[in-house]
């Protein structure tokens, strides 16, 4: 079953009730945007500053690093710019990403557009398996027809490429929860990851010259960060398609509420990402002896958030279930 959409606005909806021709039936909301306490990590507010620094310098280290690739005959330092020059990409995504998240809601599209940061994420995955594909496919050519490279320019280019990489990387280690920042800290730490192979691919290449190194480095580089980047794509789809988030624990969050006081059964529950750091939960609430009062929808609404980091909360009560079945929850029965 889906869930019903329903806006975001800065107050809640307590105590409304309902009174049925058929059974006395008590409906109440708890609707709270606690924006001090449930939203732990607002990428958007914090990280324009790093997404502006690591757009500049990617782009300066890519014209470089193309330009010395080209000079030397390098599929490496190549591969290396072509692959930043995708991680910029991906910088540009997921900023615009984070800065839709920004916008308020409005009439029509009640949630803003919070999901547009899982999407990035999602862009992101796709982007850095593709560029990984195309530096595979060139490393099978280049085994087949080895070059001869220029070993010292190489490590000297791939160097600089390390410390510019990793300072980008690090601007954004802080934002790890928020799965939109992290797709840029992995975009970062895959380029510095890169250009440490291609240091040590330049090394063998002037130590004992292999020409074969090259494009063998390029390969297991780009394994390594495939493998890297697939839990990024799995976790991304996952939550473009309602799925739970990865930290919430949904038959915990059914005990939680099924153990509040005056709750015989927990129906409908629904827990979804509005966007890379923020989650939602709807559920009908069985109270045979009537309707929950604002205090009991305000001890809900804060034990989720708190145990759970569920910021928006919609909880509706009745004095007999009204759904019929829709599945189930962790071996739980909803109806």
């Amino acid at each position: 079953m889906n869930h019903e959409p329903h806006p975001t606005h800065d107050h809640r909806y307590a105590g409304h009730t309902h009174e049925g021709p058929a059974h006395a039936a008590g409906t109440a909301h708890a609707h709270e945007h606690d924006h001090g306490h449930g939203h732990h990590h607002h990428a958007p507010a914090s990280f324009d500053r790093a997404f502006a620094i690591g757009i500049t310098l990617n782009v300066a280290f890519v014209a470089v690093e193309a330009f010395y690739g080209w000079q030397v005959d390098s599929l490496a330092l190549l591969a290396d710019a072509g692959h930043n020059l995708s991680d910029v990409a991906g910088l540009v995504l997921a900023w615009a990403g984070a800065l839709a998240g920004r916008v308020r809601p409005d009439a029509r599209h009640t949630y803003g557009f919070k999901r547009a940061s899982i999407l990035a994420a999602f862009a992101n995955a796709v982007l850095l398996l593709v560029a990984m594909g195309s530096l595979a496919w060139e490393a099978f050519g280049r085994l087949q027809s080895p070059h001869e490279t220029h070993g010292v320019t190489i490590i000297a280019v791939a160097a600089v490429g390390i410390v510019i990489n990793g300072a980008t990387a690090w601007l954004f280690m802080r934002g790890q929860e928020d799965l939109n920042v992290r797709s840029a800290y992995l975009h970062m730490a895959s380029d510095a990851l890169v250009s440490a192979g291609v240091v040590v691919a330049g090394a063998l290449t002037l130590w004992l010259g292999w020409t074969w190194i090259d494009p063998v480095a390029s390969l297991l580089i780009a394994a390594v960060i495939v493998v890297g980047t697939w839990d990024l794509f799995r976790q991304s789809l996952h939550l473009l398609f309602d799925g739970v988030p990865a930290h919430v624990d949904l038959r915990a969050v059914h005990d939680c509420l099924r153990s509040m006081p005056g709750v015989a059964e927990v129906h409908d529950l629904h827990v979804w990402a509005m966007g890379t750091s923020e989650v939602a939960l709807t559920a009908h609430l069985v109270m045979p002896a009537g309707p929950a009062d604002d205090d009991f929808l305000r001890a809900a609404t804060d034990a989720l958030r708190q145990r759970f980091r569920i910021g928006h909360v919609t909880l509706q009560t009745v004095r007999a279930p009204v759904m019929s079945p829709c599945g189930t929850v962790a071996g739980v029965r909803q109806a």
